[in-house]
């Protein structure tokens, strides 16, 4: 029997049960110098103190800029890349702590879709071994039950049943994207990691695959981490959005509020930068122009991470002190110095200059 998680109680209360919960979770690369005595002179801050809760059944679209950590924090969440410090509670068991067959038999139930449909399959393989391969690990069928399995997967992700012995090199992209697909349901997972799959396909696939993901979810009862740097699409598939900004969280909320009503100076950038299919708004509108270049994870900077390209950011104060993630409406949390209840009905979406008037205090607006 699963044990309850911790928060679960309250969550499900609401027909909102928690499924996986992440506490302070921080994926630190060392940077070491040396041949033979190799000594640690850095590291790269990949994810710098994470807290998520995933609700079961539905999706969390994880955005961010290229670099941020997203990819990282998804892997660290399946244990694929093991956290510096943290937890990741999965039904209330820490997987940060299990190892060997204790992890092995909680991987059945989590999975991953990988970016690159040409990298992550087997060139050597069969589709039926490289879909029958989960089966086989987990011994969940013999040898003609992994065969029925895989027929009846191929068919439910769109594929010909009868090329299970074909080789990942005689499908497109899309198709080779449907493979993975196909294997990451091979064990019935309840929780997928979807690691911007459909990032690397044309365009005129990527509507497929999201189309698919969202019948598999009504289908399976699937919960999914939606991992993208496409707002665009993140707010079809969402239904809720945690934006990411050099390894850590500075906003999430429900989809419509983050898209409508945004509080963080860099979420309103990255939404100002998507295209509006009207050419009269879209000509109207000002963007929001972030100066300068990403910081270096190597050396973030001190205080708020988003400090040195905040148009908003105070000197003596943003530089100094770290802001904490903090509910500032219901549903809708920010990790901002600037930003309070008071703020929130001045920010609307569409606005000149939205950073600077999310970040300046209700009395300066009131006098100007």
């Amino acid at each position: 029997m699963n044990a309850v998680p911790v928060n679960a109680t309250a969550a499900a209360g609401n027909g909102n049960e928690t499924l996986v919960t992440v506490e302070g979770l921080r994926v630190h690369f060392p940077i070491t110098s040396g041949i033979v005595f190799k000594h640690k002179v850095g590291a790269v801050y990949a994810v710098d103190g994470i807290d998520l809760e995933i609700r079961r059944g539905e999706t969390l679209g994880l955005v961010g800029e290229s670099g941020c950590g997203k990819s990282t924090t998804g892997r660290a969440i399946l244990q694929l890349i093991r956290p510096t410090t943290g937890r990741v509670l999965y039904e209330g068991g820490d997987l940060a702590h299990l190892k060997g067959g204790a992890l092995r038999r909680q991987r059945r139930r989590m999975q991953m879709i990988f970016q690159d449909p040409y990298a992550s399959l087997n060139s050597r393989m069969t589709v039926g071994d490289i879909v029958s391969e989960p089966l086989l690990v987990h011994k969940l069928a013999d040898r003609a039950g992994r065969k029925v399995r895989v027929r009846e997967l191929l068919e439910t992700v769109g594929l010909n049943p009868n090329t299970l012995n074909r080789y990942p090199h005689e499908f497109s992209g899309g198709q080779r994207q449907r493979i993975g697909i196909a294997r990451a349901l091979a064990v019935e997972p309840n929780f997928i990691v979807c690691d911007e799959p459909i990032s690397a396909l044309d365009v005129s696939i990527r509507a497929q695959i999201i189309n698919l993901l969202r019948q598999l979810q009504r289908e399976f009862g699937l919960t999914y981490l939606f991992i993208a740097h496409d707002l665009s699409v993140v707010r079809h598939i969402s239904d809720r959005v945690a934006v990411m900004y050099l390894g850590r969280i500075v906003e999430l909320a429900e989809n419509a509020v983050l898209y409508e009503q945004p509080m963080h100076p860099y979420t309103q950038a990255l939404l100002s930068a998507v295209p509006i299919p009207d050419p009269v708004a879209e000509e109207q509108r000002r963007p929001v122009v972030l100066t300068g270049d990403v910081p270096s994870p190597v050396e973030p900077p001190s205080g708020c991470h988003f400090h040195t390209r905040c148009p908003a950011a105070r000197d003596g104060f943003c530089n100094v002190d770290d802001p904490k993630l903090k509910e500032v409406r219901p549903g809708h949390w920010a990790a901002c110095h600037l930003i309070t209840a008071d703020d929130y009905p001045h920010i609307r979406a569409g606005e000149d200059d939205l950073a600077v008037v999310a970040g300046t205090p209700a009395a300066e607006r009131e006098e100007t």
